[in-house]
C-alpha cells in the first residue's frame, strides 16, 4: 500500500505554498530519474498537503483574461492578489473558509492515468460531502463536483486543476466548506458562464468545523486511492 506523507500548512499565501509544492514536485521527478539507473531504487514517496490561502484569483494555462471582471483598482481594494499559475483550467479563486489539498504523488505507484486521476479526486469529493447528506455530481466536459447537473439550479461546490510531469502530479482540488462567495463574482468561475457556486455551509445553512472536514477528506482520499497518510518525514527523511 502506498502511503503519503501528510502535512496541514496552515494559512499560507498562494506564492509560499506554491514553492513548497514545487519543491517536492522536483525533488520526486529528480528521483524517478535517478531511479533508472539505480542498482538499488529508492522506493518513490509520496505527499499530500491541506492548506487554505488568502484571498487569490489564480489563473490556469489555458485561463482567458476577460473571465476577470473585477478591475485592477478593484483586486487592490479587495486586497484579492491575482496569480499566473501552471495548472490545467481557467480562473479560480481560493480563500478563506476554503480547504485546499495538493497531492504530489507518482501515478506510476497508482495509475499512470490523468484522466482516472481526475474521475478518483471527482470521487473522493463526492462521497465526502455525501457524508453531510449532499448529493454529488460529475458535469459532462467539466471537472468538479457540481449540485443538481441537468437543472436550472446546477452549482459547483469543488473545482479541480493538476498539473503533471512524469505521472507526478501537484495542484488538486478546492472544496468551499465555510468560504464566502461574494468573491466569485469578480470572475466567470473556470470560464463556466450561467453555473452556480456553493459552499457546505450555504447548502447546510450552518458553519462547518473545517478540522473535521479535513479529517474525512482524508478517510475517503484513502479509501479511493488505497492508500495510508502518515505524518510528514520531510525530503531528507
Amino acid at each position: 500500500m502506498n502511503h503519503l506523507q501528510f502535512k496541514d500548512l496552515g494559512i499560507q499565501a498562494y506564492q509560499k505554498a506554491l514553492a513548497v509544492q514545487i519543491t517536492h514536485f522536483e525533488y520526486l521527478k529528480d528521483l524517478k530519474i535517478q531511479n533508472r539507473d539505480a542498482d538499488n531504487p529508492i522506493v518513490p514517496p509520496h505527499f499530500f498537503f491541506f492548506v487554505s490561502h488568502p484571498h487569490v484569483y489564480t489563473m490556469g494555462k489555458n485561463a482567458d483574461k476577460k473571465n476577470v471582471l473585477f478591475s485592477s483598482q478593484q483586486l487592490t481594494d479587495k486586497h484579492i492578489e491575482y496569480i499566473h499559475t501552471n495548472r490545467g483550467g481557467d480562473v479560480t479563486y481560493h480563500g478563506p473558509g476554503q480547504i485546499v489539498g495538493y497531492p504530489i504523488i507518482d501515478l506510476d505507484q497508482f495509475k499512470a492515468d490523468i484522466h482516472g486521476y481526475m474521475r478518483n479526486l471527482e470521487e473522493v469529493i463526492i462521497r465526502v460531502i455525501a457524508e453531510y447528506g449532499l448529493k454529488g455530481e460529475r458535469s459532462q466536459g467539466e471537472t468538479g463536483v457540481w449540485l443538481d447537473v441537468g437543472t436550472p439550479h446546477v452549482r459547483k461546490i469543488c473545482a479541480m486543476g493538476v498539473h503533471t510531469s512524469r505521472w507526478v502530479t501537484m495542484h488538486g482540488f478546492a472544496l468551499n466548506v465555510n468560504t464566502d462567495l461574494n468573491y466569485f463574482t469578480g470572475i466567470i468561475p473556470c470560464g463556466i458562464q450561467n453555473k452556480g457556486i456553493t459552499s457546505l455551509q450555504k447548502e447546510l445553512q450552518t458553519p462547518m468545523d473545517e478540522q473535521k472536514v479535513k479529517k474525512v477528506i482524508q478517510k475517503h482520499f484513502e479509501e479511493v486511492f488505497q492508500c495510508e497518510f502518515v505524518p510528514y518525514k520531510g525530503l531528507d527523511a
